[in-house]
């Protein structure tokens, strides 16, 4: 992962400590969906669940992948606000780990207006 490119979503960052970073600046849905167009490996988001909930929400993710881990913590955000109904997602693969984590691997409904999804983004 070290090697990898990194993309940091943000509008107050000028650079990124972990090399190589590109800073994407501006509305996320339009810099995140004109980043899927280029060719390369698939694009991941690790950490925000505010900008995972923002492109699920635009239908720019094709994949989401949870792992859950047996802890209870008592508190918390929701991970998946969603501001209109009830949103099904389909199960496409599930996996339990020797120390009992649950990885889970959804597919998220068509984008808006019909579109196709591609099969470079998830969360």
């Amino acid at each position: 992962m070290n090697s990898l490119p990194k993309y940091v979503v943000s509008n107050t960052l000028t650079e990124g400590s972990w090399h190589p970073t590109t800073v994407l600046r501006g509305d996320p849905i339009q810099t995140v969906g004109a980043l899927r167009t280029r060719p390369g490996r698939e694009l991941q988001v690790h950490g925000s669940a505010r900008l995972g909930r923002t492109l699920l929400a635009a239908g720019l993710v094709d994949t989401l992948r949870l792992v859950v881990a047996p802890t209870v913590t008592g508190s918390g955000r929701r991970f998946l606000d969603h501001p209109g109904g009830p949103v099904g997602l389909r199960l496409v693969g599930h996996e339990v780990t020797a120390n009992g984590l649950l990885l889970l691997e959804y597919e998220p409904p068509a984008p808006p207006g019909g579109g196709v999804r591609g099969r470079r983004g998830f969360i």
